[in-house]
């Protein structure tokens, strides 16, 4: 798109920035990743499946659109060759729907099973180039460092990512008690932006509100620093205020096949993003469990403030006064939908489980 402003430029007009969903949870669902693996694999078998997501959160209103990257950096499941030809393929399918729909896009690097196993910086970061090369062949508009428990190697992915030229984001997967390694949410906020990442914030793993808590704890010690930087807000799409308190949802008994009980409601995404939006962060999106129609929840949330409306909005009214005949003498406005609180419609279940203890 001829003469757009870099997300840079426009999160330092104080603009909102919407990302995009859950993709990986989301082809695990339709069918096309193995739950557990979680390899990208899908944008060489599948391309097309990728493209119509794509599109599906473009369509919603995502201002970004993420390459399907996330594990594309592991060679303990795929050969050097093969993760290439992941990236490859990601970096296309992405840059195809971005240009059609006037998006930004970014490519990804995830935390490596190198790092986990003891590997040096040097051979962790040797593996961060492999995949921002192809990033930086492609013209990524800019780069993100997703879901990493531990605060150094996010350190080492921003640092070699900044290389390249592009903007940094980093994203930690992480609660408001601070890395694996026992670093405060604090200190995790002030490295990464001394490492030189231009936005921080948290993705996944942890209910939506206790990712809020955390960035707010990034927030105020940036201040109390005296740094400056942006803020991005990529939540779970689940609620699980009961997730194990180091290792998240994913200890749940119902993870991976069984969340569905556990699931936002558009509604639920409309007070989370406007609570993120009026705590300063201006990059919001999700993670794993959300949809497409949560990420035009976030739309529609800030349409007067971006005076703008997603293009599949024009097939959702949520606010019209009667919905339905049946309505009569019932009229179900924002107010009543966002005072609702839904029922499980599962009256077996347990109000909370227990999470797996180690």
């Amino acid at each position: 798109m001829a003469s757009k402003e870099t997300v840079l430029e426009r999160l330092n007009a104080g603009k909102l920035l919407i990302g995009d969903g859950g993709y990986i949870t989301e082809m695990e669902r339709r069918g096309y990743v193995k739950a557990g693996l979680w390899t990208p694999e899908v944008t060489v078998e599948h391309p097309e499946t990728v493209e119509c997501l794509h599109k599906e959160f473009a369509r919603a209103g995502s201002d970004v659109l993420q390459a399907l990257t996330f594990n594309g950096n592991d060679k303990l499941k795929m050969t050097t060759a093969q993760l290439d030809e992941v990236n490859e393929s990601a970096c296309r399918i992405v840059k195809k729907v971005a240009t059609e729909y006037g998006c930004f896009w970014a490519g990804g690097v995830s935390s490596t099973k190198i790092y986990a196993n003891g590997g040096s910086k040097e051979e962790v970061q040797q593996c961060f180039r492999a995949q921002a090369e192809i990033f930086e062949r492609h013209d990524a508009d800019f780069l993100i460092v997703e879901y990493f428990r531990v605060c150094e190697e996010a350190e080492w992915a921003v640092e070699t990512l900044k290389k390249i030229g592009k903007p940094v984001m980093a994203s930690l997967c992480v609660g408001p008690d601070g890395d694996h390694n026992g670093t405060s949410i604090e200190e995790c906020a002030v490295r990464l932006i001394k490492a030189g990442a231009d936005v921080i914030g948290v993705n996944c793993l942890f209910d939506p509100h206790e990712s809020l808590k955390a960035v707010a704890k990034m927030k105020e010690s940036v201040e109390t620093a005296g740094l400056k930087t942006h803020f991005m807000y990529q939540p779970l799409g689940f609620h699980c205020p009961d997730a194990h308190k180091k290792f998240g949802y994913v200890l749940l008994p119902e993870f991976p096949f069984a969340l569905e009980p556990r699931q936002l409601t558009r509604w639920d995404v409309h007070k989370l993003a406007r609570s993120a939006y009026n705590m300063g962060v201006r990059y919001i999106g999700g993670c794993c469990g959300f949809k497409a129609y949560h990420i035009r929840a976030i739309s529609e949330e800030f349409e007067m403030e971006r005076d703008k409306r997603a293009s599949n909005s024009e097939k959702h009214d949520p606010f019209a006064r009667k919905l339905f005949s049946t309505d009569a003498g019932r009229v179900r406005d924002k107010d009543y939908w966002m005072r609702m609180n839904p029922a499980s419609g599962r009256p077996y279940c347990p109000s909370y489980s227990i999470p797996f203890q180690n």
